[in-house]
């Protein structure tokens, strides 16, 4: 079929996977943008060639990293769900967030640079977000455990807030404080609240 594109091999798909993680890890260090395609190439077990084949440019390895972090991030959502009651999957979903923040903001010099080179990484985040916030919110109302009364996109900010205030790996625990008093106002007033 013209134009149809072949799904990728397994080992391809494999380079491309670790090259990822191995971009984020280094983008969201200190090193950030100093790091170089080379030392992500090496530390993913690949040569420079695959790191291209797979990201014809740093911009479009930075892109791909954030955008990849994302989909982990809201792809987690229905399989949270499978395992656990909506208002824990909620709670273990807002721990991922921040951990996210976090990757982000390591990241931030590199994004501005695909941003100046004329991407735009973030134009999917807020949609992925929200609808992600959304499928945990209407699971908790649906099984009691979360009040049927939310916006998503206030818990969104929300979450968000938490994060901007101690979303850094050294206030941790605050963060997982302030997360347990949000998610006690997300249970107040649900079907099973008291």
């Amino acid at each position: 079929m013209p134009g149809a594109t072949r799904p990728m091999r397994a080992d391809a798909q494999r380079n491309r996977e670790q090259l990822l993680a191995v971009a984020v890890a280094a983008f969201s260090g200190d090193g950030g943008t100093e790091v170089t395609l080379e030392s992500i190439a090496k530390d993913a077990g690949v040569g420079i060639g695959t790191l291209y084949r797979h990201f014809p440019s740093r911009e479009a390895l930075v892109d791909a990293a954030y955008r990849s972090e994302l989909a982990r991030l809201c792809d987690s959502v229905p399989g949270l769900l499978s395992s656990m009651p909506a208002d824990k999957a909620m709670r273990t979903w807002m721990d991922q967030f921040i951990e996210y923040m976090t990757t982000k903001r390591g990241m931030s010099d590199a994004l501005r640079k695909v941003i100046a080179w004329g991407g735009n990484p973030f134009a999917e985040s807020r949609a992925r977000l929200l609808a992600a916030v959304t499928a945990l919110v209407q699971a908790g109302a649906a099984d009691g455990t979360i009040r049927p009364d939310l916006d998503p996109a206030d818990v969104l900010a929300s979450i968000s807030g938490v994060s901007l205030a101690v979303g850094d790996p050294a206030r941790r625990e605050q963060a997982g404080r302030l997360l347990d008093l949000l998610m006690d106002g997300l249970r107040y007033g649900a079907a099973r609240d008291g």
